[in-house]
């Protein structure tokens, strides 16, 4: 059975509190990075540029994707408690997705290195590799996570 078939079939043994989270972080990436973004029009926040057309494709995987690593921290009954480094790639993950949908020259730490038309210039056409870097940092950390919560703690004899 292949890698993604087995984590697959490890999440359709998810009980439902997980789910729930997973569906509720996703929710909540959504309106975090949407809001500020102003993906999703609000008065307050505006845009000097339109989103592209890969904006929102690039929210709803991030969301996505944040929804299932904030779901691997709802402790399983039968998984030991064990600590990694991947939850730390996933929170760089999700903050490069608000990075990425963002607007070029409503970022205010952009505008400060770069000027507005370096936003324009280098900024604006990297963002579609942040927002690849941003799914692909979620993607690794949700796969890290949910291969070790089956993998066995190895205890070591002291003295």
């Amino acid at each position: 059975m292949g890698a993604a078939a087995t984590i697959f079939r490890d999440m359709r043994a998810w009980p439902g509190r997980r789910w729930a989270v997973a569906a509720g972080a996703a929710a909540v990436t959504v309106v975090v990075i949407g809001v500020p973004t102003d993906l999703i029009d609000t008065p307050l926040f505006g845009r000097a540029v339109p989103p592209t057309w890969w904006s929102w494709p690039a929210l709803i995987a991030t969301a996505m994707l944040t929804g299932l690593v904030a779901a691997t921290y709802v402790r399983s009954p039968l998984a030991p408690e064990k600590r990694d480094r991947a939850g730390r790639w996933g929170t760089v993950g999700g903050v490069l997705g608000f990075f990425a949908v963002g607007c070029p020259v409503c970022n205010k730490l952009v505008l400060l290195a770069l000027g507005t038309s370096g936003a324009l210039q280098f900024f604006g056409p990297v963002q579609p590799l942040i927002a690849l870097a941003s799914v692909g940092l979620l993607g690794w950390a949700f796969v890290t996570r949910v291969r070790r919560e089956k993998s066995c703690t190895v205890r070591l004899p002291t003295g």
